[in-house]
């Protein structure tokens, strides 16, 4: 327990830390947030005492979030019932207004606050703002689901270079004012190679990539992208994981340095992936690496 230490051996903990906070101070880290973490209001207050920690010693953090839990909720109070297709949510014309008000206003919001609190500063956008995320319909059978067709960046690059951490809600738009429902997993993967980060985050309910799903201490701490692919091939990554391996993939060949799954049920789970030799989750890297 941390109340246990002492004086000495908290200084000790800090100064450990020291050769990461050289690392990442002055560099951009993009954290996709969603999951328990999210619904979980402890671990919520948790996770944006990491964001704005790292903020404090100079990392430029990006949060991208979801937040599908709070709009089927909302669509439960309408009496309307979420449908599904591959894992996506079919989204009419009254969802994508549902949609639109969840994540730009209430979640996008409440979140910025929250960090505002924290001692931080951060600026809500959602991809519409700017056209930061610009998108096209995905599949005709399941409504206003976008697929992403361009990223324009200059609205999150300015916000991190007047010292503000951007918080992003993953709406996109079209050239004829539509408006579309976007993975966050893609989005955050299409934004961090936008930025060429040196660290992609991906908070799940899992402890990363297991050999065994059932047993936690067959956890793989690092692959490449060549043997991300082969543990596809071989079934050890399957279900959920499978998508969120892809934008993974995608992240490091669209640029990004290299991405980390982890479990963000686990407290500070961030700084522990950022600030320590032993990091948290399953960390993809390029060939090179």
């Amino acid at each position: 327990m941390v109340n246990d230490l002492s004086n000495a051996e908290r200084a000790e903990i800090i100064t450990q830390a020291l050769p990461y906070i050289k690392r990442y101070s002055g560099r951009t880290v993009v954290v996709k947030y969603g999951g328990n973490a999210m619904i979980n209001e402890h671990l919520k207050q948790q996770v944006m005492e990491d964001v704005v920690l790292l903020w404090l010693i100079g990392v430029k953090v990006v949060l991208i979030h979801g937040g599908g839990p709070e709009i089927s909720e909302v669509m439960a109070e309408l009496g309307k019932k979420p449908v599904f297709v591959d894992g996506l949510r079919v989204t009419d014309k009254e969802t994508m207004e549902v949609v639109q008000m969840v994540l730009a206003g209430k979640v996008n919001k409440s979140l910025v606050n929250l960090i505002e609190m924290k001692g931080g500063k951060a600026i809500g956008l959602s991809g519409m703002d700017g056209r930061l995320i610009e998108a096209k319909q995905k599949d005709e059978k399941l409504g206003y689901v976008g697929e992403i067709t361009k990223i324009h960046i200059k609205p999150i690059v300015d916000l991190l270079d007047n010292g503000y951490i951007p918080v992003v809600s993953t709406i996109g738009c079209d050239k004829s004012g539509n408006s579309y429902n976007i993975n966050s997993d893609t989005a955050a993967a299409y934004i961090a190679g936008e930025l060429g980060v040196e660290r992609l985050i991906m908070m799940t309910d899992i402890a990363g990539i297991l050999r065994d799903k059932d047993d936690r201490n067959t956890l793989i701490p690092e692959l490449t992208v060549s043997e991300a692919k082969e543990l596809g091939k071989e079934g050890i990554i399957f279900g959920g994981m499978i998508p969120k391996v892809d934008c993974c993939i995608s992240a490091i060949e669209k640029g990004v340095k290299n991405v980390v799954i982890m479990d963000g049920r686990v407290p500070h789970s961030i700084l522990m992936e950022l600030l320590t030799e032993e990091g948290a989750g399953t960390l993809i890297k390029g060939e090179n690496q």
